[in-house]
């Protein structure tokens, strides 16, 4: 086995395509999500067909109490985290900065930001050689618009992310020494259903003229970037952002 993957958000998109990549390279998977039972069970199965143990757990990633319960529960039914691929994440609907609500701001944030931190913590705590771990690798799944800033749609989603790509370079270059690598990447317009959430269901075909690659991206396309700097192949690699946006 080549470790333990625990993926949040995994039941759609990016986080189906990089569970399910991770248990055909070997990985034992933990399925992440919220709200979707059925969706990541049917990941779950996905992965358990090409041999992965695999377990689908629900858990809220801006709840300390449920992070700290999903983490104990991955460890007790597949092992350890070995790698953490922090994809759990939110937007809400296109609108100008100034008709946003501070309500929606918490939501976006609490999930985004405080719920990768937790997640991040946890891994830490349990991967780093200086509390007995065997090291590890923290994937955060950022986004291109955290350079771009997202205007008239999210820029607080935006800004988020860009809250993910100062954690990766901080994050990594702390725990560096401890056996944790830590890096990010961060997709363009994928065809994932995120774009529906936001309100705007063809999103990807309006903006994919402006991609240089001159289309929008799959979501196993991340997966592979993801599982990429998880493994040893990128093991000299750390508090690192990798774009997968068509050079958008």
């Amino acid at each position: 086995m080549a470790g333990v993957a625990l993926v949040t958000g995994a039941s759609r998109g990016i986080g189906a395509a990089t569970a399910v990549l991770a248990a055909a390279r070997g990985y034992a998977v933990a399925v992440n999500y919220i709200h979707d039972e059925r969706a990541a069970q049917a990941v779950a199965e996905t992965c358990r067909a090409a041999g992965a143990d695999t377990m689908a757990i629900r858990a809220d990633v801006g709840d300390e109490a449920a992070v700290v319960a999903l983490f104990d529960s991955v460890a007790e039914q597949l092992g350890q985290p070995t790698v953490l691929v922090n994809n759990a994440g939110i937007l809400e609907q296109q609108m100008r900065f100034e008709d946003m609500t501070l309500e929606r701001w918490e939501r976006v944030m609490r999930v985004n930001v405080i719920g990768s931190f937790l997640c991040a913590r946890e891994a830490v705590r349990r991967m780093s050689t200086r509390y007995g771990g065997t090291g590890g690798a923290i994937v955060n799944v950022s986004s291109a618009a955290s350079y771009l800033g997202s205007p008239e749609e999210y820029v607080d989603y935006a800004a988020s992310k860009a809250a993910i790509d100062t954690l990766t370079i901080g994050l990594g270059k702390e725990v560096a020494a401890d056996g944790i690598r830590v890096n990010a990447v961060r997709p363009g317009v994928i065809r994932t259903e995120i774009h529906a959430r936001g309100g705007e269901p063809g999103r990807v075909d309006r903006v994919a003229a402006g991609v240089p690659l001159q289309r929008g991206g799959e979501p196993i396309e991340v997966a592979r970037t993801i599982m990429w700097l998880a493994s040893d192949e990128a093991s000299y690699i750390t508090a690192t952002t990798v774009n997968c946006s068509g050079g958008r």
